[in-house]
């Protein structure tokens, strides 16, 4: 009988819409992504999502391999036994499984090659050490080494959603739900903690949108990229197959958006919350969802933003107080205190010097990783 039971999200990220630009299209294009395995296996299936995608898009062939394999040997995935891979406008697919024995730690490469112009308008920008694909020019897709020449690196992850490995019952995927920061590193710092201290049966699945809400979402060319609210996109984003617990960071741009009309007429100051308004949102969206799912959920508190360009006190007020009720509700299974980890103790309203960007809202590398340390460890296990 096989050791292996069922599917675990051994890799995940969020799909939004990306930034329009004035080139929305692309045309005999491969990406590639790498991705590391941290469980043993024996067949993957592969999401795809063209969730904000306004035309169908065709992959004219996708493989996936074995990065550091001496003999380079590309599997076809393939949807009903066919390379052409379909993505219906507003619509995920999952493909077939792909049969190839992984061994836990193995790092995997996915390469998607597309013949005819494709709209590129679902994807998302995520950084960190375990983070970065590449794009060429020509149909490369099966081929272990890209052209120097015709490739670039990129950390806009395109259609590509969740990799699913079969394994053992023991496994299972933690969820990182949030904004830019956590579109930013720490989720790739707490994967290879994890990893570093033994936790061998848990991987790490981001799920996260830069600029992104709870209460509200633009629909503007100018900011879609900011993805959808907090009532739309939750559910979409725990389909997370062998998922039992999920950290939710979020909240912070709908705090420091609003300007008022006359100084962008996309951001009104009728978009601020109260944190009544942000406490409510959480239950109502995500909570109450996620309890329906039978995961266990983990509150993380909003990092300062003391200097930040759009900063003034009673933003921080309305952060201070939904902070509170984030470290204080029996609503949750715990509380991650970001905000504790990384501000000055000797001014509370602003991060530790070296744990600032220098934009006074999102981290430094250094405060990423501290990030990622602040994580208990029973999370982990």
């Amino acid at each position: 009988m096989s050791q292996f039971t069922k599917w675990v999200a051994a890799w995940g990220n969020a799909t939004s819409i990306t930034d329009r630009k004035e080139a929305t299209y692309a045309k005999d294009l491969t990406l590639r992504y790498p991705v590391r395995i941290v469980f043993n296996g024996d067949k993957l299936r592969f999401h795809f999502s063209n969730l904000t995608g306004k035309e169908d898009v065709k992959i004219t062939r996708a493989f996936v391999a074995k990065k550091d394999e001496e003999k380079y040997n590309p599997l076809e995935i393939l949807i009903n036994g066919k390379s052409q891979l379909i993505i219906p406008a507003g619509k995920e697919i999952v493909s077939d499984s792909v049969q190839v024995m992984i061994e836990s730690g193995e790092f995997i490469e996915v390469s998607m090659y597309f013949e005819d112009f494709t709209q590129m308008n679902a994807g998302t920008v995520i950084t960190g050490p375990l983070s970065t694909g590449k794009y060429s020019y020509g149909n490369f897709a099966d081929k272990k080494e890209l052209p120097l020449d015709l490739t670039r690196n990129t950390n806009t992850f395109y259609f590509l959603n969740t990799i699913d490995i079969f394994t053992e019952e023991k496994n299972h995927a933690v969820v990182c739900y949030g904004d830019s920061i956590t579109a930013q590193s720490w989720p790739d710092y707490l994967a290879i903690r994890a990893w570093e201290s033994g936790f061998k049966d848990v991987s790490i699945i981001r799920r996260a949108v830069s600029g992104t809400r709870i209460l509200r979402q633009y629909d503007c060319i100018t900011y879609q990229s900011y993805g959808l609210k907090g009532q739309t996109r939750f559910p979409l984003e725990m389909n997370v197959a062998g998922a039992n617990l999920v950290i939710i960071q979020h909240g912070i741009n709908d705090i420091i958006h609003p300007v008022g009309t006359e100084v962008n007429v996309f951001r009104p100051w009728s978009d601020m919350p109260e944190s009544k308004d942000l406490i409510k949102g959480v239950k109502d969206f995500y909570i109450t969802y996620a309890r329906q799912l039978g995961l266990k959920i983990w509150s993380g508190t909003l990092l300062p933003i003391y200097g930040w360009r759009t900063y003034e006190p009673m933003r921080d007020k309305v952060r201070n107080e939904f902070n509170d009720w984030l470290r204080n509700s029996k609503e949750f299974d715990g509380c991650i205190d970001f905000d504790k980890a990384l501000r000055d103790s000797e001014n509370p309203l602003a991060f530790v010097k070296s744990f600032d960007s220098g934009d006074h809202l999102h981290p430094s590398e250094k405060g990423y990783q501290i990030m990622a340390q602040t994580v208990p460890e029973e999370i982990l296990k």
